[in-house]
């Protein structure tokens, strides 16, 4: 029975503690146990696979600590409030300007500047006094900031979108079925389209009304204002675009916040004896978001430690027939499954391609509609997963000052306004095209 393969258990278990707002970490865990223990894996080790797989995300959760280290030590020079105050110039007390500038910035560090989540720890805490002013329900802006983490990587073939787009080229290729690598954003744009639709309607008919929250300090930083532009904020812009700068040149996000961090200390900008300080105000910033993605990691070994995707992945078989409709939409679901246990977009490519190309071929569904099904089926839970970086970067920012919760207030509607448009989406793309 398909209820009873271990990923699908232990992601029921993991949504439901999660809905029941036990910490995310501890969900993770007991989710991990659960897949074990029905896959029959002895508990010792269950929990060596789990530890052993944290190191998957560790480069990821350093980079977390350190950015949260790096935006302390920025908004402490005071420059984060005179670039609030001009952007809030700029979109003239219009909320829905707001969330739709960040959704295009968040776009920029997916390919035009690929920096990822870096942007978020910098750039949205000093935000949240102007969205308080604004009446802005953070839920919204969750929403805009997953778009904008998700939807270039599905629909354009540059930056992280070429990665997820040569994956899929190549895995179907090597499945039977061929495909070029520039050729896959033509049918995948349509799944963008669809989640911009997600995007309107959280931003326009969601989330539209106002939402009142307090002006709380923000965890680990203390408020600093500025008025004007000194020599000092523009090192410390510079010290910001050189932590860009060094990850773009060597994949390294920890180094680049490293090496800024080091600029501002050579420029002045900050005292030697505050680094402590500062590495404390990175570690209540970011340091619960740090030990989650490490878990997730460690969570994702213990799925596929199991051997339970392959079986899950079998049952389709048994369960389509000879049904078209009823193959794609399964096949939809049990990606959004798989891609919620094992934590990435990315790694569901390979592990659904093999079986889902050869019955695309026998469905007889076409090269652009194998295409976006295996694109969907592999975006769907990124956004709405309680362990992804598309859930989680949104919430270190957002909830910086205590006020954001990570299930409910960006989770559930990321899930909502995404997953299931990508499911009409893919199921349309994969029908008619």
């Amino acid at each position: 029975m398909i209820l009873l393969n271990p990923v699908v258990l232990s992601v029921i278990v993991m949504t439901v503690l999660c809905l029941l707002k036990l910490n995310v970490l501890l969900a993770l865990i007991v989710s991990a146990l659960v897949a074990g223990l029905s896959a029959g894996m002895p508990l010792g080790g269950i929990m060596g696979t789990l530890i052993s797989g944290m190191g998957g995300n560790a480069e990821t959760a350093l980079s977390y600590v350190l950015l949260g280290t790096l935006a302390v030590a920025i908004n402490s020079t005071g420059v984060a409030t005179i670039i609030s105050s001009k952007i809030s110039k700029v979109i003239n007390g219009k909320k829905q300007v707001l969330l739709l500038m960040i959704a295009g910035l968040a776009c920029f560090s997916q390919n035009l500047i690929p920096v990822h989540i870096a942007f978020i720890p910098i750039l949205i805490p000093p935000l949240l006094k102007l969205m308080n002013e604004l009446k802005l329900d953070r839920r919204a802006m969750a929403c805009s900031l997953a778009f904008g983490l998700k939807t270039p990587y599905i629909s354009l073939p540059v930056g992280f979108g070429l990665i997820f787009q040569g994956i899929i080229a190549r895995e179907m290729t090597n499945n039977g079925m061929t495909v070029e690598k520039m050729d896959v954003w033509k049918s995948t744009i349509i799944l963008g389209g669809f989640m911009f639709i997600g995007l309107l309607i959280a931003i326009f008919i969601s989330y539209r009304k106002n939402r009142d929250y307090k002006d709380l300090p923000l965890k680990g930083m203390d408020a600093v204002e500025a008025d004007k532009m000194e020599t000092k904020h523009w090192l410390t812009l510079v010290a910001a675009a050189i932590a860009f700068i060094i990850q773009l040149k060597t994949g390294s996000l920890p180094l680049g916040a490293v090496v800024a961090l080091a600029a501002m200390l050579v420029f002045r900008i900050i005292k030697w004896k505050d680094v402590d300080e500062y590495i404390g105000g990175g570690v209540g910033l970011m340091g619960l978001i740090a030990f989650i993605m490490l878990v997730a990691a460690g969570y994702g070994s213990v799925i596929r430690e199991t051997g339970a995707v392959g079986e899950l992945i079998d049952s389709i078989h048994g369960l389509i027939g000879g049904s078209k409709a009823i193959g794609v939409f399964i096949m939809l679901l049990i990606g959004l499954l798989i891609t919620m246990g094992i934590g990435t977009s990315f790694g569901t490519i390979p592990v659904v391609a093999a079986i889902y190309i050869p019955l695309c071929i026998k469905l007889g569904i076409s090269v652009p509609g194998a295409v976006i099904l295996l694109a969907a089926a592999a975006a769907l839970g990124d956004a709405g997963s309680p362990a992804s970086d598309t859930t989680l970067g949104p919430t270190s920012g957002l909830n910086a000052d205590g006020q954001h919760d990570h299930i409910m207030d960006t989770c559930v509607p990321t899930f909502i306004h995404y997953n299931i448009l990508l499911i009409i989406g893919g199921f349309i793309g994969a029908m008619v095209l």
